[in-house]
């Protein structure tokens, strides 16, 4: 098992959605750590089709088990922002010589967002994968594709590193059909997403163990493969 510490001031971590609200899961979803890995690792995982160019998503990755454990819970916080983008067809055009060439359609939003990210990524059941990322941060693996963020391009990394004294924390473990209570901090995490066809992304609900413990326990480990 390799077991990483992920630190960083900011982070999201969306689902599709469009509209006024824009919200983020609780925490760094499974999907998002391990496009996180592969860019460590110089793997490159978006598939050029000739269609949907760097969208589509590659069908022979790297498989590997993951495990999710919040040292601290991060908070949630919300901000109003003016999104700016490109309509479909003649909506707002008359806004388009007011933006000199910029993009013109502008809609005020309320955009959610993490603070206070301090997380374990554990990786299991790929020996090679394990050591593709540590590589990569030793920088010993081509890489071809920017700076690793989360969410979006200016939540940068503070730190990633393998745990050498690993402290306990709360796992993320899958919430139970027949589970009467309810757990805070419960929320719905993707495994897999297909941008081609969205029934097809696969997620759960999950929620922290309510002790820390020092390793993950056998419910958090969940497989991701394309």
């Amino acid at each position: 098992m390799l077991r990483l510490y992920l630190q960083a001031p900011f982070a999201v971590f969306r689902p599709f959605t469009t509209g006024s609200f824009r919200p983020t899961a609780g925490f760094i979803t499974p999907s998002a750590a391990y496009g996180l890995l592969l860019n460590v690792a110089g793997i490159e995982m978006r598939l050029d089709d000739g269609k949907s160019v760097m969208t589509a998503i590659k069908n022979d990755l790297p498989k590997v088990r993951l495990a999710l454990g919040a040292l601290e819970m991060p908070l949630r916080h919300s901000i109003y922002q003016q999104l700016h983008n490109y309509p479909v067809g003649t909506t707002g055009k008359d806004h388009a010589v007011n933006t000199w060439g910029n993009k013109y359609n502008i809609l005020p939003v309320r955009r959610q967002f993490l603070s206070g990210i301090r997380a374990y990524l554990c990786l299991n059941g790929n020996p090679d994968l394990e050591t593709w990322v540590l590589e990569g941060l030793a920088g010993k693996r081509p890489r071809t594709y920017g700076l690793p963020f989360l969410g979006d391009n200016n939540f940068l990394i503070d730190r990633l590193e393998p745990v050498p004294n690993p402290q306990p924390s709360h796992w993320f473990v899958p919430v139970e059909r027949d589970q009467e209570e309810f757990q805070e901090d419960t929320t719905r995490l993707t495994l897999t997403i297909d941008r081609r066809d969205m029934s097809l992304t696969r997620s759960k609900l999950f929620a922290p163990t309510r002790e820390k413990s020092l390793n993950p326990p056998d419910a958090a480990w969940q497989e991701v493969q394309y």
